[in-house]
């Protein structure tokens, strides 16, 4: 009962996005090598970052650094000055940001084919973002110390997946590192046709975003959350199940 009040309460914060973080738009390319963003799941600053992160269809290495978190915040602070998130640092360019601002207007203006919004354009994108914090209240936002793996975790996700969300704030809690691959929707049929039931309504879907074409070529299945740990050789759908992975491995 706990796990469906999470996920139903997860969803009213997708609501409250207001569509922010799903559709693909104004990709352009890849970075060579991944973007490394320090941040707190349930920041709202943090969140409009990952939102078009997966709008930009952009590959994240995450370092979770939730209130009283002892791994990556001195990090933060050697890197930056200062410990204040997001902070997103771009080894192809070697520049490190401060501010949910200046950071969208970075990723528009180096990896969009289209203009980065203004300013007052960005601030807007918060107050939506602070309801969903406001939601999901304390999750994703302390630390409760898990073990370090060896190597990064790998979540398919898209921003304002429900169920992905509550993954990703188990891992900012835990203090894991993961790459996010994005998996942002650009067909219609991503919209209108649930997962569960695109074999039975849509059986001709072919994905054409590239890691969503990954995934169903790895499984045979699109669906978010994924996780991949190379540490154990473990690979699983569903955040019911995966969070019960990652208590017993790492909690």
């Amino acid at each position: 009962m706990r796990y469906q009040f999470e996920v139903v309460n997860s969803l009213a914060a997708t609501l409250a996005e207001v569509g922010r973080g799903v559709r693909i738009s104004g990709a352009k390319r890849q970075p060579e090598e991944l973007l490394e963003l320090y941040d707190m799941e349930n920041c709202p600053f943090c969140r409009v970052v990952r939102q078009t992160l997966t709008e930009l269809d952009i590959d994240v290495m995450i370092y979770p650094c939730p209130k009283d978190g002892v791994r990556y915040r001195p990090l933060v602070e050697r890197l930056g000055g200062k410990q204040q998130f997001p902070f997103l640092y771009d080894p192809n360019t070697d520049t490190g940001l401060y501010e949910s601002t200046e950071i969208v207007a970075y990723l528009y203006e180096t990896y969009s084919n289209k203009p980065a919004p203004g300013f007052w354009a960005v601030k807007a994108m918060t107050v939506p973002s602070f309801a969903a914090s406001a939601i999901r209240r304390t999750h994703g936002l302390r630390s409760q110390h898990g073990s370090d793996p060896v190597k990064p975790l790998e979540l398919f996700s898209f921003e304002t997946s429900p169920y992905s969300r509550i993954v990703r704030e188990r891992l900012c809690e835990m203090e894991i590192p993961y790459v996010v691959r994005n998996c942002g929707r650009n067909l219609p049929v991503e919209w209108l046709v649930l997962p569960a039931l695109r074999e039975k309504f849509a059986p001709d879907y072919k994905p054409v975003q590239r890691n969503r074409k990954a995934l169903m070529k790895r499984t045979g299945r699109m669906q978010v959350p994924y996780l991949v740990d190379s540490n154990t050789g473990e690979e699983m759908y569903e955040s019911a199940k995966i969070l019960k992975y990652l208590e017993r491995t790492y909690g």
